[in-house]
């Protein structure tokens, strides 16, 4: 439990964790790749270090302390059949990208997770790798967990994805990177791509085309010898949105990754009137990075839907309290996603906003915020989830009095240190 003061405003110049995204990746394809790699600004949060821990019990050498990592790369089939089971913790990207690479291994291995992974969908990843030619059981035919990975010899696909996912298109790959032939995956809308330019600083070839992406099988992964991970865009919108809503704030958020396939929270704050800008823009590994200044101004609200929709879906819950304090009503659609995430996002921010005086209600696919609305300190709780968290802590310091952050222990997933950083910001 964890109490926030509402404040007269936020100031400063920080940092934020590593990209979990990028962290995550960054583990997985040294372990795969031959040669040593050393990883900084990883993030070490709760999701990122059970990447580490199975890695380790498929028999790869990894140091790591604090931000710093150190992967002993084995090469693709240097992993060993692990004499436990892979226990994913709460992380959805570990498992589904880790059934992609298990499928393409000479062993047997089995995963499972918390309560919260049980009850998310594996089927959008469990059926195209069956569909390659892997041996996957689990409940429900494989829809959930504890998942059974039988791996072997796999054919290359085309895979048109009902859904924008970077979880499912990483994990079809990833398989298609060990497959006969070509593997490969369409979208509905193109999502984060941190997958194909990663595999590229790792020497493989990718292609990507309008509409998809394509490997080609037999290819194997080189160490580039240093990956510096960006810090991540999801954990900087939090101290953004807060400098937005309260009156005389001014911040810098310092390195932060604007992978346009991620940065739709910047779009969303633009056109909603945020006085925003990019400064010191530039490369590292592959990926875009700039420092964020923002300024408070008045902000009108918006429809937020289509296309930029998987370029902030992780985003939505701070968005929520964003449009609380915009002018006018927000509409938020074609986020049915956010239903299977760590939570049901849309019923969950919904519920705690509400209880802080929010004018909100839920949709089919997401949600109508009418603004502008005082909010009020309230009792919220994370449901164990760390975006929800993060998003009630931010309405909170907008608040008047104080808001009590109940199950505040989950925002470690993706952002240690988060009370200590909105402590520093806060005056």
């Amino acid at each position: 439990m964890t109490t926030i003061q509402g404040i007269k405003q936020v100031r400063g110049d920080i940092t934020v964790p590593g990209d979990k995204s990028i962290s995550h990746r960054a583990v997985m394809f040294s372990a795969l790749a031959e040669g040593t790699t050393t990883i900084e600004g990883f993030l070490p949060g709760a999701d990122c270090l059970s990447t580490i821990s199975c890695f380790r019990k498929l028999g790869i050498t990894i140091e790591q302390e604090g931000d710093r990592v150190r992967v002993e790369g084995k090469g693709w089939y240097g992993l060993t059949e692990p004499s436990e089971i892979l226990d994913i913790g709460n992380s959805g990207t570990t498992i589904r990208l880790m059934m992609g690479i298990l499928s393409t291994q000479p062993f047997h291995s089995v995963l499972i997770g918390d309560e919260s992974i049980a009850r998310r969908p594996m089927k959008r990843v469990t059926g195209p790798l069956r569909r390659m030619g892997a041996d996957i059981a689990g409940r429900n035919n494989g829809e959930y967990t504890p998942l059974s990975v039988r791996g072997g010899k796999l054919t290359g696909i085309e895979y048109r994805s009902p859904v924008s996912s970077a979880q499912v298109k990483s994990a079809v790959l990833l398989a298609g990177l060990a497959a006969e032939g070509e593997t490969t995956v369409y979208e509905p809308e193109v999502s984060r791509d941190h997958t194909e330019r990663m595999l590229r600083s790792f020497g493989v070839d990718v292609e990507s085309f309008n509409g998809g992406v394509r490997v080609r099988g037999g290819q194997s992964l080189q160490s580039p010898g240093h990956i510096q991970v960006p810090g991540d865009i999801s954990s900087a919108a939090f101290p953004l949105v807060a400098a937005v809503i309260i009156p005389g704030s001014h911040i810098v958020v310092r390195n932060v990754g604007v992978n346009p396939t991620r940065s739709g929270i910047i779009d969303v704050l633009r056109e909603m009137g945020a006085d925003l800008t990019l400064d010191n823009e530039r490369e590292v590994n592959g990926e875009p990075v700039a420092d964020i200044e923002v300024k408070y101004a008045p902000l009108k609200g918006i429809e937020i839907g289509g296309a930029i929709i998987p370029r902030l879906i992780d985003e939505i819950p701070v968005i929520a309290v964003l449009a609380t304090q915009a002018e006018g009503t927000t509409v938020i659609k074609d986020a049915a996603e956010l239903k299977v995430k760590e939570t049901n996002r849309i019923d969950t921010i919904v519920a705690e906003l509400s209880k802080m005086g929010a004018r909100i209600e839920p949709t089919e696919d997401g949600m109508i915020v009418y603004g502008r609305t005082p909010l009020r300190g309230a009792v919220c709780d994370s449901h164990g989830d760390h975006r929800i968290g993060m998003a009630a802590a931010i309405a909170g310091l907008a608040a008047s009095g104080e808001t009590i952050i109940q199950n505040a222990d989950s925002i470690n997933v993706s952002f240690p240190g988060f009370f200590t950083t909105l402590r520093q910001i806060s005056e």
